[in-house]
């Protein structure tokens, strides 16, 4: 079943074609990825499918009876709105149901009439015709795992990172028959990205998605499209196989083309020897020959990104932790954390969002003090710091500006210099994108000038907070080509564990309470030792309040690949929880048929809401549990 059907598509910014003539479809169940380099249209195409923007030329179809949510990657809502006003404005109807209902209850518990009945029991009907009673219990596990615990918040004190979690959480609520997300990982961390996987593979959904997650990409999608040289490739299977696939397709195209280009000199003699008087022959002949020419003048120069600054000389102290103390309050980040650095290593920095690991750059960079102890930096060394929060950009100034207000000539590795312009078309940036505003540029373009103005200031000492968001895959392999050859120390903060695991050799694992763990490997082994040790250590005892934290967040099932037995306990609470599930089932349509009767006095009717709402909380619990315990089963 066809869901979406993109037929002969251009768009253009100028002289600049982002995709010329392009066509593709979205069967029902399939998910595809799609990729490009920044600045290829990705987000762009994105926008053009979802009606944001016009294209110069094609249509885009839709199945009429589907539903589509989007996920921007700069998601905007009204400011003025609560989270969870922003969350409940969609138009799914069992969540509108759901809505409708809580409100209704709460004008009833507060004001007795005959109306407000009235209007309970039509939101009671709507929510049985919908069968929207679990609903509740998807909007809760969605927002815990995406840690979205500020929902009385206004939209205009978050965080772009908090805006995007709930966007995500919004079109993940949203039941939609096909989703289209652009770059979903941005400002998870590991954990989250790790749920929203299992989380998509799980849904019956139809799914296109951008990203740069290698690792997200493989467990989420089966297709890759891509666009390159304003064409659009297919290509069916996973990242490993696009690669290969990929460098054939390029290798038989320039086989082709340099056939082409031969032949084109050969015709092209012929063309300029041709007497006037053209017959049919001739004419035949001629137009082999324009077709010969425009395949031979069809390749692109492939303009690959260098990263090849300068690295200043670094000496024999590098930088030294010597008994840190840092706390917000009672919230500790880190606590009597010493070590010192090795000229060379490459280390990652990975913890849940919150737990200070920002914090800890900021303190290697003088941006924060300790509360005590010491931080100790060599003189020879030289930090670039790459933020998470990026470089703020004067949107009025043209490109070239901004790296000749840094350096009008670069000095290189080999010992040669560069001017801004010509390092700035090392950095894939061309003579007309130069000479443009900061204005034009898209996101991913951004992050690699910012990444540009670091590198030229020639550190030995990198410090990457999210190097990787925005940035394309092939901007990505480039990166890690040069930190791999990097000679000065690198310390790295990302939620890409496929550019983690590539790039460190070992870990601080920031465990929270101010536990800051050094692990001798990379993302991977860490996540197999870990689950190693959980797998085999008791469950530690616990206070009451951990115990209702720790109920609190596993409200719903967790998706594991290590399977194991069940208990005698838990299968004899297995067997429990199925009849008391029942139980609970046959009460709520008692409590619902006695409010569709709407014949009781109006404080029963109060009283059998009231122990409606605590029967299906304790459904949804019980229900939950269950399945946690079926899929141990």
């Amino acid at each position: 079943m066809n869901f979406l059907s993109v037929e002969s598509v251009s768009k253009s910014y100028g002289p600049k074609k982002l995709f010329d003539n392009i066509s593709f479809g979205l069967n029902q169940g399939q998910r595809i990825a799609l990729i490009a380099k920044n600045g290829a249209g990705k987000s762009t195409l994105l926008k053009i499918i979802t009606g944001k923007e016009i294209p110069d030329s094609g249509n885009v179809t839709f199945r009429k009876d589907i539903t589509v949510t989007y996920l921007d990657q700069n998601p905007l809502f009204d400011e003025n709105s609560t989270v969870i006003e922003a969350i409940y404005n969609t138009g799914n109807p069992a969540l509108n149901a759901v809505r409708d209902y809580e409100i209704a209850l709460e004008e009833f518990e507060h004001n007795y009439s005959e109306e407000a009945q009235k209007k309970l029991e039509i939101c009671t009907a709507r929510i049985d015709e919908l069968n929207a009673w679990g609903m509740d219990s998807k909007v809760k596990e969605v927002l815990q795992r995406l840690k979205i615990a500020f929902l009385d918040k206004k939209i205009s004190m978050l965080s772009g990172g908090q805006k995007k979690r709930v966007a995500l959480a919004k079109v993940l609520i949203d039941e939609p028959n096909l989703l289209i997300l652009d770059e979903p990982t941005n400002h998870l961390d590991v954990e989250m990205i790790e749920w929203l996987e299992n989380y998509l593979v799980s849904l019956d959904l139809t799914l296109l998605l951008v990203t740069h997650d290698r690792y997200f990409l493989d467990s989420v999608c089966t297709e890759i499209i891509e666009i390159d040289n304003a064409k659009l490739y297919n290509y069916k299977g996973n990242f490993q196989y696009y690669i290969e696939k990929k460098a054939e397709r390029e290798s038989i195209e320039g086989s082709e083309i340099d056939k082409a280009k031969n032949l084109y000199r050969r015709e092209l003699e012929w063309v300029r020897k041709m007497p006037k008087a053209r017959g049919t022959k001739s004419k035949s002949r001629l137009n082999a020959f324009e077709d010969t020419k425009e395949k031979a003048f069809s390749g692109k120069t492939e303009t690959k990104l260098e990263l090849g600054v300068k690295m200043s000389r670094i000496g024999g102290k590098i930088l030294e932790f010597i008994h840190i103390k840092k706390a917000f309050g009672a919230t500790k980040i880190v606590n009597d954390f010493s070590y010192i650095f090795k000229k060379g290593e490459k280390i990652g920095i990975i913890g849940k969002n919150g737990v200070g690991k920002s914090t800890f750059l900021n303190m290697i960079m003088n941006l924060e003090k300790p509360d005590s102890g010491e931080i100790q930096t060599g003189e020879t060394i030289v930090l670039g710091y790459y933020s998470q929060e990026g470089l703020k950009l004067n949107e009025d100034k043209r490109v070239i500006e901004v790296v000749k207000d840094i350096a009008e000539f670069i000095p290189l590795a080999d010992g040669s210099k560069l001017s801004a312009s010509q390092l700035l078309t090392k950095f894939l940036f061309p003579p007309d994108v130069q000479y443009s505003m900061v204005s034009k540029l898209s996101g991913g373009e951004r992050r690699r000038l910012y990444l540009m103005t670091i590198l030229i200031k020639n550190p030995n000492f990198l410090i990457l907070d999210e190097p990787t968001n925005d940035l394309d895959i092939v901007t990505l392999s480039v990166l890690e080509d040069f930190l791999t050859a990097f000679q000065g120390c690198v310390l790295i903060v990302t939620h890409d564990r496929y550019f983690m695991d590539k790039m460190v050799d070992h870990l601080f694992v920031f465990e929270g309470e101010g536990v800051v763990r050094d692990f001798p490997g990379n993302y991977t082994e860490y996540r197999d030792k870990k689950d190693s040790e959980d797998k085999n250590s008791p469950a530690p005892s616990a206070t009451i309040k951990e115990e209702v934290i720790k109920e609190q967040k596993s409200d719903s099932p967790q998706i594991s690949d290590n399977k194991r037995k069940l208990s005698f306990k838990e299968k004899f609470e297995y067997e429990q929880l199925e009849k008391d599930i029942a139980k609970l089932e046959a009460e709520k349509k008692r409590l619902t048929d006695l409010l569709s009767e709407g014949t009781a006095p109006a404080n029963e009717i109060a009283e059998y809401s009231q122990q409606i709402g605590r029967v299906i909380n304790e459904l949804d619990e019980k229900s939950l549990r269950w399945l946690e315990l079926s899929e141990l089963l």
